[in-house]
Formats: C-alpha cells, sequence, structure tokens
C-alpha cells in the first residue's frame, strides 16, 4: 500500500469516561527541588509473516497527569489502513491502535511520545497530612485482586505472618518491602519481565524472577494486608544518575520495567521498587560477581527505593488482565508490551525473530 498516513492526536477520550476518579499520586513532600526534564520515545513497529488482516497495539505514556509525570500528545505515522488512538480505561491507561488489511505487505507503524518528568520522593520521616485524599473507589479497586495477583491462600498467609504487630500503614508496606528485598532474587534466565503469577512463586518456594514478578508479589502482599497498592508498567528512558545497572539511553527496546506503589494514610501514593535493589545486588557489578546485601552500594539502594524513584523512566499505565480492543487473542496479564496479531494469531512480543520492533528514546 503506498498511502502514507500522518496524524497528530492527543489520546480520544471515550464518551463517558470520569476523568474525576483518575488517581493522583503522591504530592511531593521533599524540600529538595528538582527539574522537570523533556524527553522523547518513539517506537517503530515492523511486522514480518503478515498473513491475513493485522492488529497492532501500543502502549503509550500515562494520560493522566501526576507530580511527577506530564504527557504531551502523540503522534503516529505508518501504512496502516486505519489507526486511532484510545483510553482503555478510567486509570490513565492509553492505546494506539492501528490495522491493515489482508494483502498488505510489511505493515508498519510508528509512535512518537513527548513527555516531562521530575525525581519524586515522599518523605515518609514527616509528620503525616490530613489533606492528603483519594477517592474511596480508586482505593477500593487498588486493593481488589486480579488474575494472577492473589490476595488469598498463601498470598493472605505469607502477608499475615510478614506484618504481624505492625500498625500503621507505613510499617505494614515497610515490613513488606524488607521481606521482598530479603527473599526474593533477580533471576536473569527469566523471560521479559517475568509473569507476575505471585501464587505460584508462594506455593513453590521459588522466589525467583524480574520486575514484574518481584514488584507484582509486593503490590499482592501489600493488598492482602488491606493497603491499596498498585504496579506501574513503564520503560527506562535514560542512564541513572546513581546506579549504572538501573538505567538505559537511546536504544531502549527491552528496557521495559515496573514498578510499585502503595497508599499511605497521611501521605498519598508512594513509591517503591524492591525488584531494582535486587537488580542492584545481580548487575551493579556483574553477575557472575553479585554485591551481598550489605554492600553500601546495595544499602542505599533498598533505602532509596523505599519512598523515591529517579525518574529515568516513564509510566505506561497500571492495567492488569487487560483485554486488547479489537482483538481475537488472549487476555493480558498486563500491557507493557507492543502487541500484534495476524491471521496466523497473536504475535511473540518478547520473539524478536516473529515481532520486530524497536523502542528509542532521547532527552530534548
Amino acid at each position: 500500500m503506498n498511502r502514507r498516513e500522518f496524524l497528530k492526536q492527543g489520546l480520544i477520550v471515550s464518551a463517558g469516561v470520569a476523568f474525576g476518579s483518575v488517581p493522583t499520586l503522591a504530592r511531593k513532600v521533599s524540600a529538595n527541588e528538582t527539574p522537570w526534564r523533556t524527553f522523547e520515545l518513539t517506537t517503530r513497529l515492523v511486522i514480518t509473516e503478515a498473513a491475513g488482516p493485522v492488529r497492532a497495539w501500543v502502549p503509550v505514556p500515562l494520560t493522566s497527569t501526576t507530580d511527577y509525570f506530564q504527557g504531551e500528545p502523540n503522534y503516529w505515522t505508518g501504512n496502516f489502513t486505519s489507526a486511532k488512538a484510545t483510553q482503555y480505561d478510567k486509570y490513565g491507561t492509553g492505546i494506539v491502535f492501528a490495522a491493515w488489511t489482508a494483502g498488505d505487505s510489511a505493515p508498519v507503524l510508528e509512535v512518537v511520545s513527548r513527555f516531562k518528568t521530575k525525581d519524586r520522593q515522599v518523605d515518609l520521616s514527616s509528620k503525616p497530612k490530613l489533606s492528603e485524599k483519594e477517592d474511596k473507589a480508586v482505593l477500593e479497586y487498588f486493593r481488589q485482586p486480579s488474575r494472577l495477583i492473589r490476595t488469598d491462600g498463601v498470598v493472605a498467609a505469607t502477608s499475615k505472618e510478614i506484618v504481624a504487630g505492625k500498625k500503621s500503614d507505613v510499617d505494614k508496606a515497610k515490613a513488606i518491602y524488607e521481606w521482598i528485598v530479603d527473599h526474593t532474587f533477580r533471576d536473569p534466565k527469566v523471560k521479559g519481565c517475568g509473569v507476575g503469577d505471585i501464587t505460584t512463586m508462594l506455593e513453590t518456594g521459588y522466589l525467583g524472577g524480574k520486575c514484574a514478578d518481584l514488584n507484582a508479589l509486593y503490590v499482592g502482599l501489600a493488598r492482602a494486608a488491606g493497603l491499596p497498592a498498585r504496579d506501574v508498567y513503564g520503560i527506562r528512558c535514560a542512564t541513572s544518575k546513581e546506579f549504572k545497572s538501573l538505567g538505559r539511553a537511546e536504544d531502549v527496546t527491552g528496557a521495559q520495567h515496573c514498578r510499585a506503589e502503595v497508599y499511605l494514610t497521611g501521605y498519598g501514593w508512594t513509591p517503591v521498587d524492591p525488584a531494582d535493589v535486587r537488580k542492584v545486588v545481580l548487575e551493579e557489578n556483574a553477575p557472575s560477581d553479585p554485591l551481598p546485601l550489605d554492600d553500601p552500594k546495595v544499602r542505599h539502594a533498598r533505602e532509596k527505593l523505599f519512598g523515591a524513584w529517579e525518574m529515568n523512566w516513564l509510566p505506561y499505565n497500571y492495567a492488569h488482565d487487560v483485554q486488547l480492543p479489537n482483538s481475537n487473542g488472549p487476555t493480558l496479564g498486563f500491557f507493557m508490551y507492543p502487541q500484534a496479531e495476524t491471521a496466523d494469531g497473536r504475535k511473540d512480543s518478547l520473539d524478536p525473530k516473529k515481532f520486530t520492533y524497536t523502542i528509542k528514546a532521547k532527552e530534548i
């Protein structure tokens, strides 16, 4: 197909979507202000073996504005028959969807997203603020289990044991965080970012995985303890100022990273990332020479990543159990990678031989 389409458009919000309940994240309470940084992310898909009609879905940055993230309109180009942007849910999940008719050769889609980020930190040593409120329906939503992040059975039993004797939200959230760091490990053999089936992890006793496993375990244990919590799926977009293992720049294909947040009464949505502590352990030196937990770098990461995120990373969404619009494929546990389907079924987004895409990031 010779026709080339170019659309410049913000995300289209379906009628009836209520932005009043889009969650706002924790307000910055640190006295240290950090500057905003602007980035541009380009995701390019080239779909080979395009049997029959083809469809593709690309996650775009979080559509709700927070105190650490601001999105701008997305742009997309390609040789598609049609393309549009939709908001999947009322919690900020945006998708660019494109379709090609049967017979089109080498379907191509390129999505460009520009956004701003600022480092965030919640000072948990300060007194809680009674003014820090969140919509009760939002908090209840983020207490509910998903297909892979259960809150019953072994998850509930483990959570109860971890938080036994803890009275405050902060103490419970910190106990779960410390337990994750102490008892899990980063498994480099895991494909992509992992699956996030936390019941299987706890039932088998195999607590190795990557970010979508270890941070999902945090979310499930926190929810089982009654704390609203959520995974935040995204991608690294720049090098880290402090840890060489916690950044990626320019070609960020495969740099997807899932973080977590927990809602703490009086402090709001609070960033945590026990999975990245375990990444520092394994990769700050080299996988063949992991750092001990008492290494100064690990201790620093462990202290920092309960309450703070370095924002060399962009958030895509909080979504679980995602049924992609106009898809014939199965429900996704989470939506962090580009997806594509042909008449032969859904492509494996983690198999570059079957589904080719690149993601490039640059700081503006």
